[in-house]
This record gives C-alpha cells, sequence and structure tokens, in this order.
C-alpha cells in the first residue's frame, strides 16, 4: 500500500499544511502567496504542447490521453529520471537513478535544446527541489540529504555541496522526498519510508521510519542534522511519503507508496487484491511538531469493502489487519488519524503537484503488479475547492472511490509492469500551466509535456 500526502489549509488563515497523501502547515502567510504557485514558474510561457520534438524517438509505451488535452514525449534514452524542477529561467532539472541531475535547455516551444550532467552523482535517486528563491538546490539519496549553492543567470553550481541530514536507513523504501514551504524556506521536510512492506517497529516513532521529520536550515549544525534524533516530527505511521506538495494556503501533502490479509479468530482472509487503499493525510502547521498517529503499521484503509467478510464496512473505514481483545478497529478510530481520500490499491502514487490556481491537484500514478490485473500507471487529477474556513479540500467525499480524472492512461494496464508500459514519475509545472513528467520504465526513460488543448 502508498499512501499520498497533499497540502491543505486548516482553520488557521494561511497555514500550511502535508499531505500522505499527508498535509502540513506552516503559520500565517502573505496573502499575496495565495496568487501564485507555491513553486518557482519557469520562463517564457508554453502557448501550446508541440505535436512533436525534432530528432525525439517515438514513444515506447502507448497510453491514452483524456480528451482535451495533449502530450508529447520531448526526450528519450533518459536513465530511470524521478524527480523534476523547473528553475527560474526555464531549465529543467532532473534527477536520473545512477547517473545525478541532468539540466535541460528548454525551446519555447517546450522542447529540449540541449543537456548536459550538472551534477555527476550516482547515489542520487528522488529527492529534488529548489529553494523558493531559485539559489539552492536540494537532492537525497537514500541517507543523506544535501545542497548546493545553484546560480540560475549562469545554470552552474557553484563550490561544494553541504550536508544537510545524515542517519537515514539504507534499506526498505529508499526514495526521500524533499520539499520547502514558500513562505518559511528554512524549514526543509524529509520523508522517510518504512523499511519493508511491514516495519512493524515502525509504530515507534523514535525508529524514524515510515515519518515525515523538519529540519531548520537556519540553525544547521556542523556535519549536518542527524535525522533520528534531530529535527521535530511531522506526523508518524506514515508508510511512505513519496508524493509531497503545497496548496495554495502553502499546506504541503504527500502519497505514499503487497500481500495483505485480514485475521479475525483465527480465520485468515486475502483481501490484498483491492486492500488497503492508498491515503491522501493532513499533516498540519509544519512550523510546529505534529506528534499524531496515521496507523501504520497497524491501521489501514478499506478501498473494496466486500472482500473484508467478517464485518461490514464502506469505503474509508479504518481496520485492523488482525484485530484482538485489546486493539480492533474501534481502536484504530479513536487513535488514528483517518485519511481524508482514497484512492484504489496499488496505484502507488509517488509525485504530486498543484496547478497555478490550486484548483486541481496532479499525482502520478507509478503503478503496481502486486494486482491482478495491474494497477495505476496513468496521470491523474484531483479537483480542490476552499472551502468556508479558506482551507483547500478536495471537491470529492472522503469516501468516494472516483473523486479523480485519469489525464494519461493505459487503456488495459492488465499485463504492465516494469518494463511493458509508462511508469509516471516526476512532475514540473512551467509558466503557461504545462506540466512536464517523466516516465522511469526500466527498458527507457521518458520525459513528456503535458497540456490541455483548444
Amino acid at each position: 500500500m502508498h499512501a499520498f500526502n497533499t497540502v491543505v489549509a486548516t482553520a488557521v488563515a494561511l497555514a500550511s499544511t502535508a499531505y500522505h497523501i499527508s498535509l502540513v502547515s506552516a503559520g500565517p502567510v502573505d496573502n499575496n502567496l495565495l496568487s501564485r504557485n507555491p513553486f518557482p514558474q519557469a520562463a517564457p510561457a508554453l502557448a501550446a504542447v508541440p505535436t512533436a520534438c525534432p530528432g525525439v524517438p517515438a514513444i515506447s509505451f502507448p497510453f491514452q490521453v483524456a480528451s482535451g488535452w495533449a502530450a508529447t514525449k520531448v526526450a528519450g534514452n533518459l536513465t530511470l529520471p524521478r524527480g523534476i524542477v523547473v528553475d527560474t529561467q526555464g531549465r529543467l532539472l532532473m534527477v536520473q537513478n545512477g547517473i545525478g541531475i541532468s539540466q535541460h535547455i528548454l525551446t519555447s516551444g517546450g522542447c529540449i535544446q540541449s543537456s548536459r550532467v550538472l551534477i555527476a552523482q550516482t547515489n542520487l535517486n528522488h529527492g529534488i527541489y529548489l529553494s523558493p528563491n531559485g539559489t539552492t538546490l536540494y537532492a537525497s539519496s537514500p541517507t543523506t540529504v544535501w545542497s548546493w549553492t545553484y546560480d540560475p543567470a549562469s545554470g552552474n553550481v557553484l563550490g561544494s555541496y553541504t550536508v544537510l541530514v545524515t542517519g537515514m536507513v539504507n534499506s526498505g523504501h529508499i526514495t526521500r522526498t524533499l520539499i520547502i514551504p514558500p513562505h518559511a524556506p528554512n524549514l526543509l521536510l524529509v520523508a522517510h519510508g518504512s523499511n519493508g512492506n511491514v516495519d512493524a517497529a515502525a509504530v515507534n516513532p523514535a525508529t524514524a521510519r515510515a515519518v515525515v521529520r523538519v529540519f531548520d536550515l537556519s540553525n544547521l549544525p556542523s556535519g549536518g542534522y542527524n535525522y533520528v534524533t534531530q529535527g521535530y516530527l511531522m506526523g508518524y505511521g506514515l508508510r511512505n511519503e513519496v508524493a509531497l506538495a503545497f496548496d495554495g494556503n502553502n499546506m504541503p501533502g504527500s502519497l505514499p507508496g503487497d500481500d495483505f490479509q485480514r485475521t479475525v479468530n483465527g480465520v485468515t482472509t486475502d483481501i490484498h487484491q483491492d486492500n488497503p487503499a492508498e491515503e491522501l493525510n493532513y499533516l498540519g502547521d509544519v512550523t510546529v511538531p505534529n506528534n499524531n498517529w496515521y496507523g501504520y503499521p497497524v491501521c489501514y484503509t478499506v478501498w473494496q469493502p466486500s472482500l473484508i467478510t467478517d464485518r461490514v464496512f464502506a469505503p474509508g473505514d479504518q481496520f485492523v489487519a488482525a484485530p484482538n481483545s485489546t486493539f480492533n478497529d474501534t481502536t484504530c478510530i479513536q487513535q488514528s488519524q483517518p485519511a481524508h481520500m482514497i484512492f484504489q490499491s496499488h496505484n502507488a502514487p509517488i509525485d504530486s503537484k498543484f496547478d497555478a490556481t490550486f484548483s486541481n491537484l496532479f499525482i502520478t500514478l507509478h503503478g503496481s503488479w502486486d494486482r491482478q490485473p495491474a494497477a495505476g500507471f496513468r496521470l491523474v487529477s484531483v479537483p480542490f475547492a476552499q472551502n468556508s474556513a479558506g482551507a483547500y479540500v478536495p471537491t470529492a467525499a472522503t469516501n468516494s472511490t472516483s473523486g479523480w480524472q485519469d489525464i494519461l492512461y493505459q487503456a488495459d494496464p492488465s499485463n504492465c509492469s516494469g518494463t511493458t508500459c509508462i511508469r509516471p514519475a516526476g512532475l514540473a509545472f512551467v509558466a503557461g500551466g504545462n506540466l512536464y513528467m517523466t516516465s522511469d520504465n526500466q527498458r527507457e526513460g521518458e520525459l513528456f509535456l503535458v497540456g490541455r488543448v483548444g
């Protein structure tokens, strides 16, 4: 099971929230921040998605595109491309797992004019972020977070790296997503997944696994922070928080990424085909520690209630894999934070970005063949709106099983795997509203430009 965390505002005016999907808030901010995307906007604006890019090979793994949308391959033969960002001058920076960070100069039409390796560091595998002012570049390996001084005028990194965070575990879920609140650029959020499918020890937040932690970069200790013992907690029981994003109130959110059984009175039922659900969770104010428990590795969320036959459930309900007399489904309701939105099991969300108006959250569903037929392998958008308190919330009900729109998808994912279908991974918006998306298929990594037409 993956969980997806996105960012939405709390009742506190203009707070900043994070998603499991989890949400976190960063305290009161300037009202002007509501009018802009919290990620650096690139120039120039792209008026339309090109029909093709010169010299780029054909799409390796065909897919469908929703009506009113277009998608064009702008690069191929990439090496496991994951996280991407766009600098303030319109260059695209990409983590290629096993290579480092590559830099790509974009044409006014959205194609790639030239490419180079900006940072050759083979242990960088997923996380990448630019500071809100565009002058500091961040990236992560399974064990460490680094920063580099970045010159947006030249596109060069200046000097050597700085070690920011160490002490993370090089096993289990090894992607370390990074995110910084636009209005609190001294705070770095780092997500650390569990040590495996069911990491029993992670029920204790002191393990610093299945958690999101926050580090104050304005008080960086010599040699960097230790992930396990320093910084502060932004929620635990978050199995694998991968997709983190900020909404219009600067609330961050994330998606986590699997045989699963329910055992009651000695009777075991296989429910893994469609349970547990992927989740959207809210983490709260990023400037204040969040010691709340989000359930993992004990409490989970129902997607398909018909598979759980010992009692009546509805989608979105919480349950325990093996309830007993001291801890049962009711205990989960009492002690763990529930999901605010659910997604089909095994979709594996790994990145999320809001559009410029914060009315849609775009999510890459990396896909999994842990169920049959396989699920995911698509890009979706989740409609959001502000409620009466000013918080950004999904327009779908918390128990909805259809609260999103497919943008780019496999018509038949039943035979999909890591080598046979597109595998949506990283996302980055550019000015004009178009969206770059990586696919890290093991046979060929690709980069696409996705946008509305008409």
